[in-house]
């Protein structure tokens, strides 16, 4: 896996879920490689009380409830959609289910305006139907068929994304489970559908700030079960994240840095800042861009790390977060570099003075970085 920009989780996890697989004896639906039970300890890891002779790490963070519904979905004839804002993690999650129940994660399709039936269903190897005639052999599958015919969980991310015809074509798939072929013939011997077999599934994302680009119909919303990914608020669970995928990135980086547990409580309270100032905001214009994910920390936290390994002292910084908070967030100008210094003079300033520590050199980062942008 060293050769791989990113490893899909089936193969990150592999060993973990070699050895769940082996001493696994509860019932599993269809062709699920993992009961229910043991997907769920994957997703969330396990506990004491689980009684195994070895730990399994937490992948995803957030409340048992969804995981144990969105679970419980897959193993009915029902889809699942997982909607949220940007950066709450439904793409992981949605990654983490296909890996533990079918051990591949990567029939995926993704919604954008472009996306055609053809996406989702199947199309020709034209130099196949040319040489030898339109058959099972020169058609070519979409992820989603793929699934299909092997009895796995298929992908569709961003739903809403999609045009009204891509959806109308999946609410078929969901409720009839086959995938009619025309191109083949009408006889029964001309093999011109594929059926769905036990097991196979549909999990969806929607970006819940998509709403209104195109929206579901009816029909396709009785077909899925609905998962709501909230934002993660709770600054110890939301701590848990950033410190998980802080140690992933200096893994995969080869990075050996210096990053303070202090920095960390500066970078989660000031995104707590900014979250409640965009919530008491009276318009659109008072708010930044940025959704403010858990993601979105994250993100500016890799930045700052790489750029203090690469360019700086080997340590992180207060100084590089708070520039690489600004680079990440100020994505209009000039209404995002207002908010961001309204924020550095309203809130840091006043704190760097009462609680020092940290504090002080953020705050000369952040003017630094805003003068720079200016």
């Amino acid at each position: 896996m060293s050769d791989l920009l990113r490893a899909p989780a089936e193969l990150k996890y592999a060993e973990e879920l070699d050895w769940l697989e082996s001493v696994d004896d509860g019932p599993k639906p269809f062709s699920w490689r993992l009961s229910p039970k043991m997907v769920r300890l994957f997703i969330l890891g396990s506990e004491r009380a689980d009684g195994l002779d070895r730990e399994i790490s937490q992948k995803w963070f957030g409340d048992r409830s969804f995981v144990e519904r969105s679970i419980v979905t897959l193993a009915s004839d029902r889809g699942l959609l997982l909607i949220g804002d940007p950066g709450t993690g439904k793409s992981w999650l949605a990654e983490l289910l296909s890996a533990a129940i079918s051990r591949n994660s990567t029939l995926v399709v993704q919604g954008t305006a472009g996306t055609t039936e053809d996406h989702i269903k199947y199309s020709w190897n034209v130099s196949m139907v040319i040489a030898k005639g339109q058959s099972r052999e020169s058609m070519i599958p979409s992820p989603i068929m793929t699934a299909m015919e092997a009895g796995s969980i298929g992908r569709f991310e961003e739903l809403t994304r999609s045009t009204s015809d891509v959806q109308d074509a999946l609410i078929s798939i969901l409720s009839e489970k086959y995938i009619s072929v025309p191109e083949l013939g009408s006889d029964q011997d001309s093999d011109n559908i594929v059926f769905a077999k036990p097991g196979f599934s549909i999990i969806a994302t929607a970006n819940s700030r998509d709403r209104g680009v195109n929206d579901l119909s009816s029909a396709l919303k009785r077909r899925f079960n609905f998962v709501r990914i909230p934002v993660v608020t709770n600054k110890k669970s939301e701590a848990e994240i950033v410190r998980f995928r802080t140690e992933e990135l200096l893994r995969r980086h080869q990075i050996e840095l210096d990053v303070p547990p202090t920095l960390l409580d500066v970078l989660l309270q000031s995104f707590a800042d900014l979250r409640a100032s965009s919530a008491a905001a009276g318009s659109d214009d008072e708010k930044l861009e940025s959704a403010l994910s858990t993601a979105e920390q994250i993100g500016v936290l890799e930045d700052a790390i790489l750029h203090s390994n690469f360019f700086g002292e080997r340590a992180l910084t207060a100084h590089a977060l708070a520039s690489s908070l600004v680079g990440s967030l100020a994505r209009r100008e000039p209404e995002d570099l207002a908010i961001l210094n309204k924020y550095l003079h309203g809130v840091v300033e006043p704190r760097s003075k009462e609680e020092g520590g940290s504090w002080p050199e953020f705050l000369q980062g952040g003017r630094d970085a805003i003068a720079t942008l200016s």
